[in-house]
């Protein structure tokens, strides 16, 4: 498993945050979502043999938000 963060732009409020993490969590190969409304972030826990961030970025997209990874040092 591999955990990612991304920076999600356009959320106005909690049910947003919500909604990222319900379609995420539905997808084969992400075991978990957790979207932060205040930090504006969600950490993906995921499969990189089933789905890559690439994947995820554009189910994000489907929900109605642009992300980008973020840079972890």
């Amino acid at each position: 498993m591999k955990k990612d963060i991304f920076q999600i732009l356009d959320m106005h409020c909690t049910a947003c945050a919500m909604n990222i993490d319900f379609e995420l969590e539905d997808v084969e190969g992400i075991r978990q979502a957790k979207t932060n409304y205040a930090k504006a972030q969600t950490e993906v826990e995921y499969d990189p043999k089933v789905i890559n961030e690439e994947k995820i970025i554009s189910l994000i997209k489907k929900a109605g938000y642009t992300s980008t990874p973020l840079t972890i040092n």
